[in-house]
């Protein structure tokens, strides 16, 4: 029995690797799921025991991205950190490095943020993308929030501007990166540009853990 939930999984997966390249290709709205099972080497049978139908597909690639991200971010609100905007500042450069390190990321990031306008069909996947963001933005604030109340940043701070701050510049260096991958090298530089941003931006206003 765990082998075949094992095996379901990993078709499961392979559907979803393949319809990144189909949707990529073709675009959501001429894609088939005869497309994407043929890409994945599976029945359209098999597509359909996971997925009713190609939006649910687009859907769970969303989610699977999502899902172990806000993870991640709510993991660290766990710990009991010295610095909480340091904490924030690694955590984003790890998100950075692991991104240029997963191809099937990259390339789902790159059909969600440079190949689809979310109209038609995609209206109600544009809404759940939306809420995900709402979520990111909220735990990120939460970080800020707890800097705040230990200290490390002034009580006047604005956790919604810093948030926005933090939000518009990953999405940045993220877009340029998926354009521009030969001039954006994310292994070597993630941490130079997260050290830039939260040096210079929020340098004067961060009191950091005093080294020993």
């Amino acid at each position: 029995m765990r082998r075949t939930k094992e095996d379901a999984e990993k078709t499961k997966q392979d559907i979803l690797d393949a319809a990144v390249d189909i949707f990529s290709e073709k675009g959501v709205a001429k894609a088939s799921l005869e497309q994407i099972a043929q890409a994945a080497n599976v029945t359209r049978g098999a597509v359909y025991w996971h997925f009713k139908n190609k939006i649910e597909i687009f859907d769970a690639l969303h989610e699977r991205l999502h899902t172990p991200f806000i993870q991640r971010i709510l993991e660290g609100l766990e710990v009991e950190h010295p610095d909480p905007v340091a904490q924030l500042q690694e955590l984003c450069t790890n998100l950075l490095i692991e991104l240029d390190q997963d191809p099937q990321k990259k390339k789902a990031l790159i059909l969600f943020l440079l190949k689809c306008d979310y109209s038609g069909e995609l209206e109600a996947s544009k809404a759940q993308y939306l809420e995900n963001k709402m979520q990111k933005l909220q735990a990120f604030s939460r970080y800020f929030d707890k800097a705040i109340a230990q200290g490390r940043l002034p009580a006047d701070s604005n956790p919604r501007i810093l948030t926005m701050a933090v939000s518009c510049y990953l999405r940045g260096i993220v877009l340029e990166y998926l354009e521009f991958p030969k001039q954006v090298r994310l292994k070597d530089d993630a941490a130079e540009l997260m050290n830039f941003f939260f040096k210079n931006l929020l340098g004067s206003h961060h009191s950091p853990v005093p080294t020993q």
